[in-house]
């Protein structure tokens, strides 16, 4: 007697599943495609327009003046640096620890408090902070150290620090949660004491991940332009390290030059646009690779 003969395709309900299952594969594809095509068509519409502005004298020389051709823009770099390292230098420490105490000593209902009111934060426009920031720190009625009452660095790079904090803070709360509770209890094991655990054991093995959430925070600070037009716009065309001062930032060039009817200038704005976009990808990049090192020392690649 023949055996029976059995039929692999699919029929009925099975053929209406493979059917969808095939529909939403070739959606997920055709989106995929789409976001990497945008992508591919910014970076090559930026990239075509300003590589040509590329040079030396372009990263070492200050705007050209009294109609002379060419110049650079070196006080916008110099000034991009000053600011981001002011904003690190004030989110970092606070979002560390802000994150060191919802993961390591708050009671659970003040750690979901803290972290509910910290995605808020990272959800405000930031001109609203730029104008936060501007009265809080330039149309003040007495000078604050020496810097109030006037643009200036230092209040450029505390709007930036306030975009940065809900970022850094967050990473760090993640990352933090990822350290394998039996270090701390083998750590508790020892007699050693809950902060020195904290300072010992827990930072040095969340080091990555906090670099990560750091490096994808100054890359979002990098391209603001908004708090910068409250808190840092009226500056001179000379490179200037002084962070009482006002200085120049390449968000701001670029929102500048792309509005001025000079062919040279829009081809600088163009030219730092590529300039953004490059360090911005070179830190995502940075952060993916950093991200991957702390994946791995904590165990969690498989």
């Amino acid at each position: 007697m023949d055996a029976p003969q059995i039929s692999l395709k699919a029929t009925g309900r099975s053929r209406r599943r493979l059917f969808v299952n095939r529909l939403a594969e070739g959606s997920a594809t055709i989106a995929a495609l789409i976001a990497v095509s945008a992508l591919v068509i910014l970076l090559w519409s930026v990239g075509s327009r300003g590589v040509g502005s590329l040079n030396w004298a372009f990263f070492t020389k200050g705007p050209a003046v009294f109609g002379e051709a060419g110049g650079g823009v070196a006080p916008a770099l110099a000034g991009s640096l000053l600011l981001v390292a002011i904003a690190t230098a004030i989110a970092l420490p606070f979002g560390v620890l802000a994150a060191i105490y919802v993961s390591e000593f708050a009671p659970s209902r003040i750690g979901e408090q803290v972290r509910l009111w910290l995605d808020v934060l990272n959800g405000f426009p930031s001109i609203v902070i730029g104008i936060f920031v501007f009265a809080l720190c330039v149309k003040v009625p007495l000078p604050i150290v020496g810097w109030g009452n006037h643009q200036s660095a230092i209040a450029g790079g505390a709007a930036l620090a306030i975009i940065m904090l809900p970022l850094v803070g967050r990473a760090t709360m993640e990352v933090l949660r990822l350290v394998p509770n039996e270090l701390r209890d083998a750590s508790y094991a020892l007699g050693v004491s809950k902060w020195q655990t904290v300072i010992r054991v827990v930072l040095p093995t969340a080091f990555g991940g906090i670099l990560t959430g750091t490096t994808l925070a100054i890359a979002r600070a990098a391209g603001e332009t908004a708090p910068l037009l409250f808190t840092t716009a009226i500056a001179g065309q000379v490179v200037d390290w002084n962070p009482t001062h006002a200085v120049q930032s390449i968000p701001l060039m670029i929102f500048q030059n792309s509005e001025s009817p000079d062919p040279s200038l829009q081809a600088q704005a163009w030219a730092g646009a590529f300039v953004l976009i490059a360090f911005v990808l070179v830190t995502s990049l940075t952060a993916r690779f950093l991200l991957d090192r702390s994946r791995k020392k904590l165990g969690l690649n498989r």
